[in-house]
């Protein structure tokens, strides 16, 4: 005979549930409220550039350091951080409207709109997320409003498939069937009976594509095809450091491990999001 033991409820096993939802919390309002605080922070101008302090290493007038051109570090890294969970978010959320929104108005509408808007979902989630933004970059131009658009249309799948499968899930059930017997339209039941039920899987699904959304965008940067080339964004600031890993190596090490920790913290978070608003959750695996 198996025997189950029973979940850890002592308050050992609450602490490092606490610590580990509390960490990644903690570490992403600490960089928004950088981003915020983003020109009040940084000490220098992040595009006044300084001939005579090239490529200087971390002291007490430049932090982190200048890099090729004699910009500072830290200043860019704090700027950066804006650009960067501004582009991440914007990109989330469009895709969150793009897939979500879009799919679940044309599963109310019937099977004929399903067909059609899910067969050109197929279409963009064919191609590979990164090969789409760059040919919708290529097509809309560079800046943060062309990127958000290209990182909303490339991973709106995502969110219009867990859409349809939870959309499907509720539908079956016997208060949205009393629902339409008593009268109700089909958007008034999406927004009134079935949208409160939607939404946990939809924010979980949020959570889990911020990380992806905002590495995309630094691999965007990378390549000299995201935001403005003014605009010190992280995944700029190791491209150009890249060439002078020898010289500086602080000026590629600052953002590499700045993505590393926001990407870490996001997914952490957005683990501790689904385990929270997950109904099917064992509690001996939570």
């Amino acid at each position: 005979m198996t025997l189950v033991m029973p979940a850890r409820t002592d308050g050992k096993a609450r602490t490092r549930f606490s610590v580990r939802a509390f960490l990644p919390a903690a570490i992403l309002v600490f960089m928004v409220a950088v981003a915020l605080a983003a020109p009040w922070i940084a000490p220098f101008d992040p595009l006044d550039q300084d001939l005579l302090a090239l490529n200087q290493p971390p002291g007490p007038e430049h932090w982190l350091g200048t890099d090729h051109i004699g910009r500072d570090v830290f200043s860019r890294l704090v700027m950066g951080a804006r650009t960067t969970l501004l582009v991440g978010l914007g990109g989330a959320f469009a895709a969150f409207v793009f897939g979500a929104g879009f799919g679940l108005v044309a599963l109310s509408l019937g099977r004929v709109s399903e067909a059609i808007l899910f067969g050109a979902i197929d279409l963009v989630r064919a191609m590979p997320g990164v090969l789409l933004a760059l040919l919708l970059i290529v097509a809309l131009g560079e800046g943060v409003g062309p990127v958000t658009i290209a990182l909303g249309i490339s991973f709106a799948p995502f969110f219009a498939y867990v859409a349809r499968a939870i959309y499907h899930r509720e539908a079956a059930k016997d208060y949205v069937t009393a629902a339409q017997l008593f009268g109700g339209d089909p958007l008034h039941v999406l927004r009134v009976h079935l949208a409160p039920n939607l939404i946990g899987g939809l924010v979980t699904q949020a959570a889990i594509l911020l990380p992806r959304c905002i590495v995309t965008e630094s691999v965007l940067s990378f390549l000299g095809l995201g935001s403005s080339p003014d605009a010190p964004t992280w995944g700029r600031m190791v491209a150009e450091a890249s060439r002078y890993i020898e010289l500086a190596p602080h000026a590629i090490l600052a953002p590499v491990l700045a993505i590393v920790l926001l990407t870490l913290s996001l997914s952490f978070f957005g683990d501790n999001v689904r385990r929270t608003l997950d109904p099917l959750r064992e509690e001996a695996g939570s």
